[in-house]
């Protein structure tokens, strides 16, 4: 399951994607807007902007905006950041690879075999998967009539 902050992240860089490129915009009008936590929201941000996903500008028409393209900002990338390794176990890890503790042969481990296929498609899943996609998916969704159920017994 992810984090609230991983939510927040999600929802914070989405308020950014479609809005026109380089308007910075306050914290306040993106806590707000997504109802989050601002002093949260601050700390998400900071983090966000030290991984180089956004960039402030100080003062009067100051704010925050993204520092990459929409296109360029997998899901996999907010994770990592946000909740750290994506991995179930840490020998199957990108990112922060370890062997367990209490392994004997990585290559015939039952746990490491039985998640490594889920995991890669997963993962594949996430790091193909950009904020891009997720506004255009979002979108998508406000055109699309939800479709009426109707059941009788």
């Amino acid at each position: 399951m992810i984090t609230n902050k991983t939510k927040y992240a999600l929802k914070a860089l989405y308020r950014l994607a479609v809005l026109p490129t380089d308007a910075p915009v306050l914290i306040a009008e993106i806590a707000e807007a997504e109802q989050i936590p601002r002093k949260f929201l601050e700390l998400i941000l900071v983090e966000l902007k030290q991984h180089g996903l956004l960039k402030s500008r100080k003062g009067r028409g100051g704010g925050y905006s993204l520092a990459k393209a929409p296109e360029e900002i997998s899901l996999a990338d907010v994770l990592r950041i946000t909740d750290g390794p994506l991995a179930p176990v840490p020998c199957l890890s990108k990112t922060g690879y370890e062997r367990c503790a209490e392994c004997r042969d990585e290559a015939s481990c039952s746990v490491r075999l039985g998640f490594k296929d889920p995991y890669g498609e997963y993962v594949r899943h996430l790091e193909t998967t950009t904020l891009a996609d997720v506004v255009s998916q979002v979108e998508h969704s406000k055109h699309t009539p939800e479709p009426i159920l109707r059941y009788s017994i």
